[in-house]
């Protein structure tokens, strides 16, 4: 190790090597640091973060990097970082305990443990003096290390009691009951109580974007066509794209907002955000035809190109970081009114400040003068104001957006984390492939299908499973590979069942199996259903041994949820009953309580809704132009439990098909006949192939919708 470094300079994550200069000597998890503090009987100092999480580094320059604290902190603890984004095991586990201790949780998670790792003590953010209602982190360190010694038997009961919460903490035990469609409605009517009619989105500041609930939302509209559902959608989606919580100039969604009216943003930008949001805005311009939806969703996907893609090897980054250093507060993406005069012209000026409400004080508090853009005049209001056509204003806008965003690419960039983590990196894919759909873009599938293909080849092997990480920011390839979770196997068989229906490819179908099945094999609760999120650990440290079924968004999708609805596809491709009923054991255990969580149970809703309706396939077969135009009209049909493919001649033989098509497809006269249709199946049987646009509709609205 070198002088001036600690342990941490041998880490693979970007957010543990941010601390290997500091001088508290940090461990990485693990047995040793475990040993070391049962050796030299001292407690446990726990550091939970992320390289994207700001107050981690305020509190990393305010006390990691004090010579004093770091001195406390060496004399009288065992300091342990963990990156939550590498290890969210770990985690989740000890935020459900610091909660249970505070009443909050987030990040940096300060948690004091025993030298076995059961946590007795703990918050977020400390200050370096009693500021903020917070005692001062010295104080902290201090007193802690007094009752470690002197109050044993106290602390020692105070983390059995802390680790009873974490046992508590989802284990759903007795609360299995028999499901129920209606729970959808539930879950909905919870987010139409939330909804902020006049901002959007749910509830009050700091306000998330929550794209599940938005997903299920548009669903329930599209087979209800219920008003109230597509107001709630359009208004959230609308204001969240023209606020400041979206990236005027770059594309891409920040976070969240700290205030109701999604303008002020905490600027940090997450893949997994962006991918669930990105699906929301093809979703909401499938349902209402809107342009301006389909707009944000092209420029979600430039951002993602940008800044979080690996064009070279495929797979996509994990985060880009809210600032340059400590000093400031999204100063990368605000705007001083003398920084904007700067690079634009008097009447671009004029007219970007009146849309994006740039003026001499801004919306920042660490500097009154720093803008954040938004959208806050219309086109037509400036027209109106200013006397200047329509186009022209469109003109100078257009032309304003470029030259800031040119010299916006000339300031210090704040960090990309280049890990390449697999279930989010199957998120993104399947968020590509949902697009290039619907918005015919190639090249997005293209890359979808070659980081698709990154993940399986560089992070699956048939028993092994799946590793969690592909590769980390600074090596191409995880040099220590971390077990794969539930999230990891639930989200890449989703990915590569949207494969297999994007190119017709057998391999991704036989892929998503495989991944199923050892989904199953390593995660499945066989004696009260649904899914553990980690294997049981080999060595079971701290409170790792604590199982949880994991069921609530945050804000990713939740696993179960998220099996349950790969598990639901399978069925329905297959007709293997006992996928079909591990998805009903899954959902069930939720079943009588799922209401309760609301908006953070909507990919629950999802889940249910996919299991609840009856699932069918359009299929067309062809190789000519008729065959696409069957295909383009039928794609807008697409929503839960209803799938379009696409096959060629060739495809449309049993060996290439799933195991409910391999039965009824080859065996129709008309593929044997090698003639362009279009055949609708269902439950191990189709109708009659029709040939034409016009049978295709009469087809589709003779169909039953699904409920």
């Amino acid at each position: 190790m070198s002088a001036s470094l600690n342990s941490l300079e041998h880490a693979s994550s970007s957010y543990l090597r941010s601390a290997m200069h500091q001088p508290v000597r940090w461990h990485e998890w693990g047995e040793e640091a475990f040993e070391t503090a049962k050796r030299e009987n001292k407690p446990i100092l726990l550091d939970i973060g992320a390289v994207w999480c700001h107050w981690c580094h305020v509190m990393d320059r305010e006390s990691y990097e004090d010579p004093e604290t770091a001195q406390i902190i060496n004399e009288r603890f065992i300091a342990v970082k963990v990156d939550r984004d590498e290890r969210p095991d770990i985690d989740s586990r000890y935020q459900v305990a610091v909660q249970a201790i505070s009443g909050q949780g987030g990040w940096p998670l300060t948690a004091f443990l025993t030298s076995d790792g059961k946590p007795f003590y703990g918050g977020t953010y400390f200050p370096p003096d009693d500021h903020y209602g917070r005692p001062s982190f010295r104080r902290v360190l201090l007193a802690i290390s007094d009752s470690h010694q002197s109050k044993n038997a106290d602390v020692s009961e105070q983390a059995k009691l802390v680790e009873g919460a974490i046992a508590q903490s989802e284990s759903l035990g007795g609360s299995t009951v028999r499901f129920s469609p209606s729970v959808i409605d539930e879950i909905v009517e919870a987010a139409l109580r939330m909804f902020d009619e006049s901002n959007g989105g749910f509830g009050s500041a700091p306000k998330f974007p929550h794209p599940s609930i938005i997903d299920l939302i548009i669903d329930r509209y599209i087979r209800s066509h219920d008003e109230r559902l597509k107001r709630v959608f359009t208004v959230t989606l609308e204001k969240m794209a023209r606020g400041g919580v979206y990236d005027q100039l770059a594309g891409g969604f920040h976070r969240y907002s700290v205030d109701e009216r999604w303008i002020v943003p905490h600027f940090e930008k997450m893949s997994y955000d962006n991918s669930e949001l990105l699906k929301n805005y093809v979703h909401a311009f499938q349902a209402t035809g809107n342009e301006f939806f389909a707009k944000v969703a092209r420029d979600i996907i430039r951002w993602m190109d940008e800044w979080l893609s690996d064009r070279k090897h495929g797979g996509f980054y994990a985060s880009q970081d809210a600032d340059i250093s400590l000093d400031d507060d999204g100063d990368y993406f605000t705007w001083t009114l003398d920084e904007a005069k700067a690079v634009l012209s008097e009447e671009e000026a004029q007219v970007a400040c009146l849309h994006y409400d740039i003026n001499e004080v801004g919306e920042m508090h660490h500097n009154p003068a720093k803008n954040v853009l938004y959208q806050r005049a219309p086109v037509d209001e400036i027209v109106s104001r200013t006397k200047v056509s329509q186009e022209r204003i469109q003109e100078l806008l257009k032309s304003a957006r470029q030259k800031m965003y040119a010299a916006r690419l000339n300031r210090q960039t704040p960090f990309v984390d280049k890990t390449v983590y697999v279930s989010w990196n199957a998120l993104c894919v399947s968020a590509y492939l949902e697009a290039s759909q619907t918005l015919q873009l190639e090249d997005a599938r293209h890359f979808a299908l070659r980081s698709l293909d990154r993940i399986i080849a560089s992070s699956w092997k048939p028993e092994g499973g799946l590793s969690h990480v592909v590769a980390y920011s600074e090596a191409q390839t995880a040099i220590r590979a971390t077990a794969g979770f539930l999230d990891d196997y639930a989200c890449t068989a989703v990915a590569c069942l949207d494969a297999y229906e994007a190119t017709s490819d057998i391999t991704y179908f036989r892929t998503a199996q495989k991944v199923t099945d050892q989904m199953i094999e390593r995660f499945y609760d066989s004696g009260s259903g649904g899914f553990f999120d980690s294997q049981s650990p080999k060595q079971e440290l701290g409170v790792l041994a604590a199982k949880r079924k994991p069921f609530q968004d945050s804000p990713m999708p939740a696993g179960n949820p998220v099996a349950a609805s790969a598990l639901t596809r399978l069925h329905a491709y297959t007709n293997e009953s006992s996928y079909r009923e591990k998805a009903e054991k899954t959902l069930e255990l939720l079943a009588g309580v799922a209401a309760r969580y609301g908006i953070f149970a909507a990919s629950y809703g999802l889940a249910a809704a996919a299991i609840s309706v009856s699932h069918s396939q359009i299929v067309i077969v062809g190789e000519d132009e008729a065959a696409a135009e069957l295909y383009n009209r039928a794609l807008p049909v697409r929503q839960i439990g209803k799938t379009v493919l696409k096959l060629t001649f060739s495809q449309a033989v049993e060996s290439n098909l799933p195991p409910s098509l391999a039965v009824t497809i080859p065996n129709l006269s008309a593929i044997k006949q090698k003639r362009t249709c279009a055949i609708v199946c269902s439950v191990m049987s189709c109708q009659a192939p029709v040939h034409n646009i016009d049978d295709l509709d009469q087809l589709l609205r003779e169909e039953k919708p699904a409920a």
